[in-house]
């Protein structure tokens, strides 16, 4: 059976765990308040999309594509985004839930994210050069390994970045922020 391709459709109100979506091809698609909890998104390929107020918690995404991918208002709980197609990976996510989820490994230089609660997202050996973590909540989020190099965390908080195991280097921090980056020292910082 041949793949579906989809080009500038809109897909709203859907709920994806009852009836799945067709495999296939997506561009310039737009889901609106769509439910794929749990669904099956593996191979497919996602091409400037836009995933609007939907639930994507635990979805499979092996060898899923997405590029020029934007996500808002999406409550994304436990999902692997390393098992993705790395080739063209480029997301954008915009007052998302991403909890639990993991994006080891990957490299999302450039990457937005805007006020998203990320607590225990797994960044560990990413690459996010250049990324903005725009008034973000990183509670627990794991970096290992990560390259920061000129990201901006300046106005997200709850992180705890060892300078030692990660590139920080031109990464952008402010004031009020800086005790993440001396959490594994347990010292006490007063204003």
């Amino acid at each position: 059976m041949e793949d579906l391709y989809q080009l500038e459709k809109t897909f709203t109100k859907l709920n994806f765990a009852e009836t799945p979506i067709s495999k296939g091809e997506y561009e310039k698609c737009v889901f609106k308040n769509c439910n794929f909890f749990k669904g099956n998104l593996a191979e497919f390929i996602f091409i400037d999309c836009d995933f609007i107020s939907c639930d994507l918690s635990m979805i499979e995404i092996s060898s899923a594509a997405f590029n020029n991918a934007q996500f808002i208002d999406c409550k994304i709980l436990g999902v692997h985004f390393e098992t993705c197609n790395d080739f063209g990976f480029s997301v954008k996510f915009e007052n998302c839930i991403l909890d639990h989820s993991s994006f080891l490994g990957i490299k999302m230089n450039k990457t937005n994210f805007i006020s998203c609660k990320m607590e225990e997202v797994d960044f560990a050996k990413s690459d996010l050069t250049n990324s903005v973590f725009t008034d973000c909540d990183l509670k627990r989020a794991m970096f290992n390994r990560t390259n920061l190099t000129k990201a901006d965390l300046s106005t997200s908080y709850n992180f705890s970045i060892d300078p030692e195991i990660n590139k920080i280097k031109r990464a952008k921090f402010s004031v009020n922020n800086l005790s993440g980056l001396l959490d594994k020292y347990e010292i006490v910082i007063k204003n």
